[in-house]
This record gives C-alpha cells, sequence and structure tokens, in this order.
C-alpha cells in the first residue's frame, strides 16, 4: 500500500468538514476582495436580481399573508384578554418589523433565491464554463460570485421591507375587519414600541441574510461535481446548509438587536 494510500485511509471522520468550511471561508474572503475591483458588473448584478425577484416574489406574498394572519391574530387575541385591544398596532409592527420580515426573508431567500443560484451556478460548473473561464483568465469570483451576492443582498433587503409592509397592511384589516378593533387605535399605537432603531436591525438581519445564503449557493455551486445528478445534491444541500446558516444568525442577531434596542 502506498503512503499516499495510507494517509488518506487514516484521514480523520471530520476532514471533510474542515475542508468544505475552509473553501467556503476562501471563497468568501476572495468575494469580498473583488467587491472593490474594477469593473463591477452592473449589467449581470441586475440581471440575477431580477432573476432572484421573478423566483421570490410570489413564494414571498404567499408566505407572508398567513404568516402576519397566525401572529397579528395571536397577539390580538392576547391583547383581547389583558384588556388592551388598542395596542394592537404595538403588537403588529414589533411582529412584523422584528419577527415575520426576518423570517419569511429567510425562508425565502434559502428556498428559492439560493437554489436559483446554486443550480444555475452547478449548471455552469458541469459544462466545464466554469474552467473554460478560468483559461480565458477571467475570474468566476469577479465574474459571477459577487454580481449574485450584491444581488441577493438587496433582494434580500427588498423582501423585507415588503414582507413588512404586507405585515402591517394586513394586520390593518384582519384587526380592525375581522377582530374589530378601532382602526385609529391600531394606527396610532404602530410606533408605541417599534421605531427607527428596529427597522434599521431589522433591514440588516435581511442583508446579512442575503449575503450568506448567496455565499453559500455559489460555494456549493461552484464546487458540484458528479454530473447533473450532483447538480440536485447541492441543490438540496444549499437548502439546508443556508437553512441551518440562517436560522443561526438570525437568533444572534436578534438577541444583538434586542439588546442595542433596550431601554
Amino acid at each position: 500500500m502506498s503512503a499516499g494510500t495510507k494517509s488518506a485511509a487514516r484521514a480523520p471522520w471530520y476532514a471533510p468538514f474542515v475542508t468544505a468550511a475552509g473553501g467556503f471561508f476562501g471563497l468568501s474572503f476572495a468575494a469580498g476582495r473583488c467587491l472593490f475591483r474594477r469593473p463591477f458588473y452592473w449589467r449581470e448584478a441586475l440581471d440575477q436580481a431580477w432573476f432572484l425577484v421573478t423566483v421570490a416574489l410570489l413564494p414571498t406574498i404567499l408566505v407572508a399573508l398567513p404568516f402576519t394572519v397566525l401572529v397579528i391574530f395571536t397577539l390580538n387575541v392576547l391583547l383581547v384578554e389583558f384588556g388592551a385591544a388598542d395596542l394592537s398596532g404595538a403588537g403588529a409592527a414589533l411582529g412584523s418589523v422584528t419577527q415575520i420580515g426576518p423570517l419569511v426573508t429567510v425562508l425565502i431567500v434559502a428556498g428559492a433565491g439560493a437554489t436559483a443560484i446554486c443550480a444555475d451556478l452547478g449548471a455552469r460548473t458541469i459544462r466545464e464554463e466554469i474552467d473554460a473561464m478560468e483559461v480565458l483568465g477571467i475570474d468566476p469570483v469577479h465574474r459571477l460570485v459577487v454580481p449574485r451576492v450584491v444581488a441577493s443582498c438587496v433582494v434580500a433587503l427588498l423582501l423585507n421591507a415588503l414582507v413588512v409592509a404586507i405585515g402591517l397592511v394586513g394586520g390593518f384589516f384582519f384587526s380592525v375587519y375581522v377582530q374589530h378593533v378601532s382602526p385609529g387605535a391600531y394606527v396610532s399605537s404602530l410606533t408605541l414600541v417599534t421605531g427607527l432603531p428596529e427597522v434599521i436591525i431589522s433591514e440588516i438581519k435581511a442583508g446579512t441574510f442575503g449575503l450568506i445564503a448567496a455565499l453559500v449557493a455559489c460555494y456549493r455551486g461552484l464546487t458540484v461535481s458528479g454530473g447533473p445528478k450532483g447538480v440536485g445534491t447541492a441543490v438540496n444541500e444549499t437548502v439546508v446548509y443556508a437553512f441551518m446558516a440562517l436560522f443561526a444568525v438570525n437568533v444572534v442577531l436578534t438577541a444583538v438587536g434586542v439588546k442595542a434596542t433596550a431601554g
């Protein structure tokens, strides 16, 4: 048995995970470095942003509506029990800005946007387009990854704003016309506990989600192997890894945001 075979046989079980983590962080640093390199491919970024919007817009609306109804209904029931139904707007604003918006953004960015990016880059990889670009002296990270990361961040910010708007408007109609809350009381209490700091933190969370999801999708798309079957496997893994990373980041950023805005 050769020395190389013995070394491979003695490789620890966690070696693939360490290698994958190192490759992901290497791609992330390379993307950050290429972000400030000229030229920036604006047309590619705009095309990818429009592509992500077409993929994610309808699922965002369909997911945001039931989440809004569920959270607003639960909050209003509790407020009515405490005799504070006039504060339904405050609950709707707090729930929409701090939880519904970022949570729906996580689901859509990881479930729709990231998978679309991974499938696109994975198809290019198995067709050896990435290798051809490198042979021609074109950096795939600069040409393909950076525009997709920027597009994903921008679309995530817009999706979060859309979900928050849906939450506030949907909460108004549901509270006023279903649970018979006073319209004036709902509107006047919107900014009672939710202000500009909460909105900024919500947008920071959404931008971070878009960044991480795009980087995970690009890494898996560029490292795919095994032909078309490998692309399908990479897409499935992208969903799992993106969900795990985004929910963990959501917990951390939520805790930081609550601490920063307390008092």
